[in-house]
C-alpha cells in the first residue's frame, strides 16, 4: 500500500508559524505538529514574504492571475513556433524526396552562373 501525501490546513500552518514566531524552537514546533523541520523553515519563509498572501489553498501555491497570463502566452508561441519549425522540415523532406527522385540538386539562384554578370 502507497502511502497518502498529508495536506495541512492553512490555519495548522498560521498556528506553527505563530509558535516559532513567539520564541518556540523549530524542533520543538516541529515534534508537536509532527512535520519535518524544513516544512517548517518553508512555511516561515512563506509567511514572511507575504503574510496575508501565505498558504492559499490546500497546501498548493496558487499562480497569480498575471503569472499565469505571462505562461499561457509563453506556451502560444512555441506552439506558434513549433508549428513553423514542422512546415519548414515538411518542405525539406519534400525537396529530398524530389532530389531523390530525380537524381538533381536542387537548384538556387545562388549557384548558378548568370550570363553577363560580372564578377567582383
Amino acid at each position: 500500500m502507497g502511502l497518502s501525501r498529508r495536506t495541512f490546513t492553512r490555519e495548522m500552518k498560521l498556528a506553527a508559524v505563530q509558535r516559532l514566531e513567539t520564541g518556540s524552537s523549530i524542533a520543538e514546533v516541529a515534534r508537536a505538529f509532527e512535520v519535518d523541520p524544513n516544512v517548517l523553515h518553508r512555511w516561515r519563509r512563506e509567511f514572511r514574504q507575504g503574510p496575508g498572501n501565505a498558504f492559499p489553498g490546500f497546501g498548493k501555491r496558487r499562480w497569480e492571475e498575471a503569472q499565469q497570463a505571462k505562461l499561457e502566452r509563453k506556451i502560444g508561441q512555441q506552439t506558434l513556433e513549433i508549428d513553423f519549425l514542422k512546415g519548414c522540415l515538411q518542405r525539406i523532406e519534400e525537396q529530398r524526396r524530389l532530389q531523390a527522385l530525380t537524381g538533381k540538386p536542387p537548384s538556387t539562384a545562388k549557384s548558378k552562373n548568370k550570363p553577363g554578370a560580372k564578377r567582383v
